[in-house]
């Protein structure tokens, strides 16, 4: 993977949000040890191939819907600071990224172009997987609203497909 300058489009459609004066980036990372527990914000967190995020509830296979045997697609997921405020602005709720669940708050990167490409969180390597759209388990137990107000804009669902540290501030990077 060449070493992208992450603030600029590349002739593979990278994918930048649009407006955006920020590199992409990790703005928050949050974990939590069970599906009842609260989300914590960690500095930083070690990624794990075939397993996740050391301290998430699906590191350790706990998590609602944590499959057995492990998908990849259960590893990690993330959401973009930039829908977290708008659900919130354009329903008034109280809506935040915590609420969301997802592993990693990012900025400046449109995720939902990151289906199916690599990419790297600083030193990690990931892969795409899918959407991570909304349920009905999200919204029973936050805002009924998010059904129809995230669709498309609830996250990626992720791989990690190499070891290594992902911290708040890592930049965001692709081919």
């Amino acid at each position: 993977m060449k070493n992208s300058d992450p603030t600029t489009s590349s002739e593979s459609g990278a994918p930048l949000r649009a407006g955006m004066a920020v590199p992409p980036s990790v703005v928050e990372i949050l974990v939590a040890t069970s599906p009842t527990a609260a989300m914590t914000c960690p500095a930083e967190v070690r990624a794990v191939p075939g397993k996740g995020l050391e301290g998430d509830r699906y590191f350790e296979g706990v998590g609602t819907f944590s499959p057995h045997p492990p998908k990849p697609d259960f590893e990690i997921t993330l959401i973009e600071k930039e829908n977290v405020a708008a659900f919130a602005r354009d329903s008034g709720l109280p809506f935040t990224a915590a609420h969301a669940r997802r592993n990693l708050v990012t900025v400046g990167v449109d995720l939902n172009a990151l289906v199916g490409r690599e990419f790297l969180i600083g030193e990690v390597r990931i892969r795409g997987i899918r959407l991570c759209e909304p349920c009905s388990y999200l919204a029973k137990t936050t805002y009924p609203e998010t059904l129809k107000g995230l669709v498309h804009k609830g996250g990626l669902r992720a791989q990690i497909v190499s070891e290594g540290r992902i911290r708040v501030g890592d930049l965001i990077r692709w081919e």
